[in-house]
């Protein structure tokens, strides 16, 4: 059983070039950084009002070797992370990374049984307040798991951190899954299209102006793979990749709204995953209506 809302409260970068990634996200979302490096390794925090939001560490080699690329970790905080450890086993789960005492607390990294990956963290020493509960630029604002299958991928979570069947104010596609914890929303989550790689989380970052963080990314020599896709309220996204791979996005309002960039997104091969976000965009879901409730991201639905 969880006897407490198990929420994202903590996100890392395991990056293969450490200040590139730096300077990167610090234009792009505004963060601060500040050296919180351990005799083992190097360890970097961005913080955003001055307070720690996200870590960044290289990608161990041991991982590279086994064909491990850059990519954002989300960790949930749960009370006994050894505890959910045993659970996620027991529902199919695997363990990459044991409940081992760190830097940022207890953690273990673990993937679902349809290896989308993901941390766990007790005792979290960084940051103030969970993520559910935080907002405004620099945060992280939604939560959104492109799964193998999304029923079975809801009743894994379910199961595992009692998260919640979320409700829209008006109906949203059959396809696309609210979920929250304790009646907070917290993102969605839906079955991922052939052309999209693997099962994975994504991560979007709030911005106090998309478009000026859109021509940093492009600037920094990262990638806009879709959008700015529209969402209800004037809130726009777009999802993107940084110079070293990583996939995440961004999320807030348009500086110049006047400016169609729709559609200006790559869209070849090498990032067929992109296509396939494409599809849910065409089908209405970003259009979709503001869920019911408290949410972690004011303009996200």
């Amino acid at each position: 059983m969880v006897d407490h809302p198990a929420v994202f409260a903590w996100y890392e970068l395991l990056t293969t070039d450490l200040p590139a990634a730096q300077s990167f996200y610090g234009k792009v979302v505004g963060w601060h950084a500040q050296d919180a490096s351990t005799p083992q390794f190097a360890y970097r925090l961005f913080s955003a009002g001055g307070a720690p939001v996200a870590g960044l560490m290289e990608l161990p080699l041991e991982g590279r070797k086994k064909g491990a690329t850059p990519r954002w970790v989300g960790y949930v905080a749960v009370r006994d992370v050894d505890g959910a450890v045993d659970r996620l086993k027991a529902l199919g789960g695997a363990v990459y990374v044991p409940p081992t005492d760190s830097n940022i607390g207890r953690i273990a990294v673990v993937a679902d049984p349809q290896k989308a990956t993901l941390g766990l963290v007790g005792g979290l020493k960084f940051g103030t307040a969970p993520a559910a509960e935080a907002g405004g630029p620099g945060r992280v604002g939604w939560h959104e798991l492109l799964a193998g299958e999304c029923k079975a991928a809801f009743g894994f979570y379910s199961a595992l951190f009692g998260w919640e069947k979320a409700q829209a104010e008006e109906a949203l596609v059959d396809s696309y899954q609210l979920f929250a914890a304790s009646g907070r929303t917290l993102g969605g989550m839906f079955t991922k299209f052939a052309a999209t790689p693997v099962p994975f989380w994504l991560y979007y970052f709030e911005v106090a102006d998309l478009d000026a963080a859109i021509d940093q990314v492009k600037a920094g020599g990262g990638r806009l793979a879709q959008g700015p896709l529209e969402l209800w309220g004037g809130s726009w996204i777009a999802r993107c990749i940084d110079p070293q791979g990583a996939m995440f996005a961004l999320q807030g309002q348009r500086g110049n709204a006047g400016i169609d960039r729709s559609g200006e997104g790559e869209s070849d091969a090498a990032l067929a995953w992109s296509t396939s976000w494409g599809g849910i965009s065409s089908r209405g879901r970003l259009l979709g209506k503001k869920p019911k409730g408290k949410s972690d991201g004011k303009n996200r639905p």
